[in-house]
């Protein structure tokens, strides 16, 4: 508090916090509405605006160990501004374009909202996620169930899309809060809001139909717990997580058997879960569109642009990091590429380090673990979600190192504190042992002054 004007500081501190907690707020309410996707620009496209601005209203600092997800993101746009060129004067293609620019300024302001690790905002951050997949999953049990009139509009073609535009989105949507209460039942222990938040989500994501959302979270699940059970130090508590991990397995078992037994959840799972559908090969199918864009990403440096190659060879190639290449050219696309592969490694460095917030990177992580791994079936390069997780990642990492840097001038100011004060000692006994022997060599004198 400043000493000159104690008032002037108390109402700054007071308009500091107001700007936090207003912060929190709005991160709140446009996460929650992250799930009404089905019209562009949505109203969660809105709220970001605002969001950004109370970013700066706030305060919120840029961390120096942010600088390669800047620097990365800023190459992929670049590269995708130099495709863009070939086709610029097309609404569509420019419209793109500026979607890429606001989920990359997206991912950089998650970083930093969440560079401090504040566990007010990522509770916030929680909540609201919830409760939007909520009512997303909601509206595809209205739909799949058709409980109300015109209902139609959240599936496409028989498959639960809610309030997204594709199935094929929603899915994956769906797996942030669902591993995030793996992970909290995992640690925390059996609640039953959790469990049966839990059943609708994995239920909502079932009726997706999506094979790459199944395999994602299978990916995700598997990492999540694998690292929560090597982070754990106690055994006592990894064989409770063994434990739980097995009831947990059990009742999605349950879950699975309980929806089969409806007709139509059984023929569509059986349809869809297939390794290899009629559309994945042969000539025009999804892996011979693969091939090709292959060699088209050879003979286009600078890429095609936005829906060129879909416009030349009727189909897209359904690879996000064939999608860099195709769409930002060369630059963006191994930028992409880094991207996603660095922040891959960043992540693994610092999951394993106990902070507050470790379980909430430790989720993070392995959600965007399982989302890398999609993206070699699916477009991912603009799914908001994707770019949430992974500015939590680096966000997270970062204050995590933070944290772990602290501790260390922590420990070394404690381990100097702790030298000074045996130095102390020993001067104080060495001077007490020098007056003795001062004494002893007068004592000596007076008696024999020779």
């Amino acid at each position: 508090m400043d000493a000159r004007n104690p008032a002037t500081a108390l109402a700054g501190a007071d308009g500091s916090a107001l700007a936090q907690r207003l912060l929190n707020l709005v991160l709140f309410v446009t996460i929650l509405t992250s799930s009404i996707a089905f019209i562009e620009p949505s109203p969660h496209d809105g709220l970001m605006m605002v969001l950004l601005v109370m970013c700066v209203g706030a305060q919120v600092g840029f961390d120096r160990k942010l600088v390669p997800l800047l620097l990365l993101i800023v190459l992929w746009l670049v590269g995708g501004l130099l495709s863009l060129i070939q086709v610029g004067d097309q609404a569509k293609d420019i419209q793109y374009a500026g979607t890429s620019i606001y989920l990359g300024i997206a991912a950089v302001m998650f970083a930093c909202l969440f560079g401090d690790g504040n566990l007010a905002r990522l509770a916030a951050l929680r909540r609201g996620y919830i409760l939007a997949a909520l009512i997303a999953t909601a509206a595809g049990y209205i739909g799949f169930f058709h409980l109300v009139a015109g209902a139609d509009i959240f599936l496409d073609n028989d498959r639960v899309s809610a309030t997204f535009k594709d199935p094929n989105v929603y899915g994956p949507f769906l797996i942030f809060p669902i591993v995030w209460l793996l992970v909290s039942l995992l640690v925390r222990g059996i609640r039953l809001p959790d469990i049966a938040v839990l059943m609708i989500l994995l239920g909502g994501l079932l009726l997706s139909f999506s094979r790459g959302a199944w395999a994602h979270f299978a990916i995700s699940t598997v990492i999540g717990i694998v690292i929560v059970l090597a982070v754990t130090p106690d055994p006592r508590m990894r064989a409770r997580i063994v434990v739980l991990g097995l009831f947990g397995a059990i009742l999605v078992a349950l879950l699975l058997v309980a929806l089969t037994s409806i007709g139509s959840v059984h023929d569509m799972i059986v349809e869809r879960a297939k390794a290899i559908q009629p559309y994945d090969v042969g000539p025009g199918g999804r892996f011979w569109q693969q091939q090709l864009a292959l060699s088209t990403i050879l003979d286009n440096p600078n890429g095609l642009g936005p829906f060129e190659f879909d416009r030349i060879f009727g189909l897209q190639q359904h690879n996000v990091y064939m999608q860099g290449f195709l769409v930002y050219g060369w630059l963006g696309g191994a930028a992409y590429l880094a991207l996603v592969a660095i922040t891959l490694v960043f992540g693994l460095l610092t999951v394993s380090v106990p902070t507050p917030w470790q379980y909430y990177l430790i989720t993070a992580y392995a959600v965007f673990v399982g989302e890398a791994f999609e993206g070699l079936i699916v477009d991912t390069d603009h799914w908001r979600h994707f770019f949430l997780v992974l500015g939590l990642v680096w966000g997270l990492g970062a204050a995590t190192i933070n944290f772990r840097r602290r501790q260390a001038r922590e420990l070394d100011a404690d381990g100097d504190l702790i030298e000074a004060a045996a130095q102390s000692m020993i001067r104080k006994s060495g001077n007490r042992f020098s007056e003795k022997i001062m004494l002893n060599q007068n004592a000596r004198a007076q008696i024999d002054p020779t």
